[in-house]
């Protein structure tokens, strides 16, 4: 009767991983990335200024919003909102994000940012973004979202539908170590966690060997510019996104 009673208390177990485990995941990676979101780090943030130095003098494609001398922003995985401080005053702000337990912390973040006009949280991914209108946004902002998505020509194709003839793709993105002399290691260990899948299980989804410069140049922009770069995070878990790519890509 006892081998009964633990096959049991097995399937159970088993049932309820696979039920509550997903989200489990998703509600911790949320807390983990708005934990880590509190700290200030001046390196990361004048980094981060300069990549979104230009989107001050972008002007819309809606002639309204050209009076008000605005523009719509589109944030791809959005998260907790921590681009806000670096939009324009009056921006039109619509954001999608496929983890529903990042909207409170998002809610939470835009209060403290009035001069932003967000919209509200769609849940949904990159790829199947089909309620945001052809043709109805300025820019499109990503920061650490090509890791995460599951097919990333789907995504560059939906950015392309999405935006206004001449509408930029603005893009800061962690990728697999690309100086092998300097830092073999740094290459290995990112294989390594990503080919068993530990980082992915670990941070939903993440991949650390991406680099997805080749497909934004082939996804039909007029005009790419890029950047690899390493970014200067100082905390010692993050010593593994260093490698980034920063840049801007005209449709």
């Amino acid at each position: 009767m006892s081998w009964l009673v633990t096959v049991v208390c097995a399937v159970v177990v088993i049932w309820i991983l696979k039920k509550y485990w997903s989200d489990f995941r998703r509600r911790y990676f949320a807390a983990f990335m708005n934990y880590f979101s509190q700290g200030v780090d001046t390196k990361v943030l004048e980094m981060k200024k300069d990549v979104f130095a230009t989107l001050g003098s972008e002007v819309s494609h809606d002639p309204q919003l050209r009076k008000e001398n605005a523009i719509k922003i589109l944030e791809i995985g959005v998260g907790t909102g921590v681009n806000f401080e670096f939009y324009p005053d009056g921006t039109r702000l619509v954001v999608v994000d496929p983890n529903p337990h990042f909207k409170a912390y998002y809610d939470n973040n835009r209060k403290k940012f009035p001069n932003i006009h967000s919209e509200e949280f769609i849940i949904t991914t990159a790829e199947n973004m089909d309620m945001v209108p052809d043709s109805s946004i300025d820019v499109v902002v990503t920061t650490h979202v090509f890791c995460s998505v599951h097919n990333t020509k789907k995504m560059l194709q939906q950015i392309l539908r999405v935006l206004a003839p001449g509408g930029k793709l603005y893009f800061y993105e962690h990728i697999r170590e690309f100086d092998t002399e300097r830092h073999s290691t740094r290459q290995k260990i990112q294989d390594f966690l990503t080919a068993t899948g530990i980082w992915p299980y670990l941070f939903d989804g993440c991949e650390l060997t991406r680099d997805m410069l080749e497909d934004i140049q082939e996804a039909g922009f007029t005009n790419v510019q890029a950047l690899r770069f390493y970014c200067p995070m100082e905390h010692f878990i993050f010593q593994l996104v260093k490698p980034s790519l920063k840049g801007v890509a005209q449709k």
